[in-house]
This record gives structure tokens, C-alpha cells and sequence, in this order.
């Protein structure tokens, strides 16, 4: 592999993540092609990535990636295009791969908060905490499909496989 896109969305997208992303790049010897589509817009991000033929798709984990996830999904499978994810979502909608925090272990975390506020708590009083839950979630199903064989190294290492 040379040549990877990253989608990100216009808004979303953190400070310095174009650096970043090139950097990374660099590193790995692959030229990165970063694009940011509108939550309205994905067309035309689609048509620029067709156009630069990349052989891979890293999705950013924007908010408006998320509700367009089905998009996406339908897109790198029409377009063969191996996509890796920030979350599970993904790959239950067609993705091939997804690495990320888990969201129902942030929703049940985030409802323990919502309990303390209302039961007096300050806000301010409170830690800060990170995703401590991680999951490899694999689609044998999409692999198939692109002529991809996910190494058993690999598989047993998965959270979840989707067959």
C-alpha cells in the first residue's frame, strides 16, 4: 500500500490533524490524502478520492461521519476500498475493520455522571476520565467481499468478528 485517504468532517476536525495524518505518512512511506466533507456533502469528497485511488480509507470519528456511517460503508464497498473505523457502528454497517473506544461503555459511564450531578454534585468536583474500553471489531463478511483474508493473528485478537 502507497497512497491512503483520510475523511475527516469540515468543523470537526481537530487542530493540526493534516500535520499529523502527513506526518504519520512520512513515516510509514504512504501518501496521505486528506479530505473533509460537509455533513451535507459527501459526494463530492467521494468523487476527489475516487480520482486520487487510493488503496486504503482511514475514517475519522466526527460526528457527522458517524450519521453518514451507512454512506460511507456502501461507498468503499462499491469502490473496493478497505476502510478502517473509530467505532463498532461501522462495521455492524458493512465496514471492514474498526479500532476505538466502546460507546456503550462511555453511555453507561456518562449516565454514572448524570446520576452524581443530580444528586448534587459539581460538575467541577469531578475527574475527568478517558475511553478505558477498547475493541477490534473485524467484518469477515466485507473481507470476503474484497478479496481480503484477515490473518488468524489477527482474528484472535478481535473483540468481535461479523460473519
Amino acid at each position: 500500500m502507497s497512497r491512503v485517504a483520510v475523511l475527516l468532517s469540515k468543523g470537526e476536525t481537530a487542530a493540526g490533524w493534516e500535520q499529523i495524518s502527513e506526518a504519520a505518512g512520512r513515516e510509514l512511506s504512504l501518501k496521505v490524502l486528506n479530505v473533509e466533507a460537509t455533513p451535507t456533502d459527501y459526494a463530492s469528497v467521494f468523487a476527489l478520492i475516487t480520482r486520487e485511488h487510493p488503496e486504503a480509507l482511514l475514517v475519522g470519528g466526527t460526528y457527522a461521519n458517524f450519521a453518514n456511517r451507512h454512506l460511507i460503508s456502501e461507498f468503499a464497498a462499491k469502490n473496493r476500498l478497505p476502510a478502517i473505523y473509530a467505532l463498532r457502528e461501522y462495521v455492524a454497517a458493512g465496514g471492514l475493520i474498526a479500532h476505538g473506544p466502546n460507546l456503550a461503555d462511555i453511555s453507561q459511564r456518562t449516565a454514572g455522571y448524570v446520576d452524581r450531578i443530580l444528586k448534587g454534585a459539581k460538575p467541577g468536583d469531578l475527574p475527568v476520565e478517558q475511553p478505558n474500553k477498547f475493541e477490534l471489531v473485524i467484518n469477515l463478511k466485507t473481507a470476503k467481499a474484497l478479496g481480503l483474508t484477515i490473518p488468524p493473528s489477527v482474528l484472535v485478537r478481535a473483540d468481535e468478528v461479523i460473519e
